[in-house]
């Protein structure tokens, strides 16, 4: 059975036998841990996880693929298949009460980042996540202050995961080559924030306002969030720009009040 990648999907199908060692090896799925493949596609990665662990569950939107995926599995051990959207998936849901699902896949490039923050809702029955993403992506994710990598996914990954590039992958061990550079990258989402955190939702504020207008200073791109006596409370300069700020700045700019006044 064959299958032509559909564009609509992002299918880049991963072939390169030592590239699967090195993802499948990096993820180390032991037996009884719950794996979760997203895009399984037609089971590069889904089949040699299968064999380490006896199952999988795969959420794959693309119902032609499932009868491949099934067949090239047949025979290593219990395949779950969820034919659905994975950013409509309520992985909190499908965690239950059981062990917190270790999630990994050759993430489809046009949703990856709305991925992220998808995951990112469910972080705590998580266990970790490994992701084959662009590389572009990969590098947003773990950037530092200061470069124009850094911004909004970032900080709120900063929130919630430990990031880890783990190493980089050329477009030949894709079927077809994608235009871009991959990476694999390790999340590992942390039981508390590493700084405090009183207001979740207004420091997602704080950080979507200030990064939707980079260019501009904290002073302008802030207004009606935060208030000078919240700049002084916290000693950080409003001529500053968004990639300049760490992610605990942002959340001690969240965290302080704001007068009526300057809104």
């Amino acid at each position: 059975m064959s299958h032509r990648p559909r564009k609509r999907f992002g299918q880049h199908f991963l072939h390169d036998r030592t590239v699967i060692g090195r993802i499948v090896d990096a993820i180390d799925p032991r037996p009884g841990e719950r794996l979760v493949e997203i895009g399984p596609g037609l089971g590069a990665l889904t089949a040699p996880v299968l064999e380490r662990t006896g199952r999988i569950e795969v959420i794959e939107i693309d119902r032609d693929v499932i009868p491949i995926l099934r067949q090239r599995c047949a025979g290593l051990g219990e395949l779950v298949v969820h034919n659905a959207d994975v950013l409509e998936l309520d992985f909190r849901q499908l965690a239950g009460d059981g062990s917190p699902l270790r999630v990994c896949g050759n993430l489809p490039y046009n949703i990856s980042t709305p991925l992220l923050f998808h995951l990112l809702a469910s972080a705590d029955r998580i266990q970790d996540m490994h992701f084959m993403l662009q590389k572009e992506v990969v590098d947003r994710m773990a950037a530092r202050p200061g470069g124009k990598d850094y911004g909004r996914l970032t900080v709120m990954l900063a929130v919630a995961c430990r990031v880890e590039r783990l190493f980089k992958v050329g477009a030949g061990a894709f079927t077809p080559p994608p235009r871009v550079e991959s990476a694999v990258a390790r999340l590992v989402p942390l039981p508390a924030p590493p700084f405090p955190l009183p207001d979740r939702e207004r420091f997602a504020r704080v950080v979507a306002s200030a990064f939707s207008m980079r260019r501009k200073t904290l002073r302008n791109s802030l207004r009606g969030l935060v208030d000078g006596a919240g700049f002084a409370e916290t000693g950080i300069d409003p001529g500053r720009r968004a990639e300049t700020l760490s992610p605990a700045e942002f959340a001690a700019l969240a965290a302080t009040p704001v007068s009526l006044v300057d809104v």
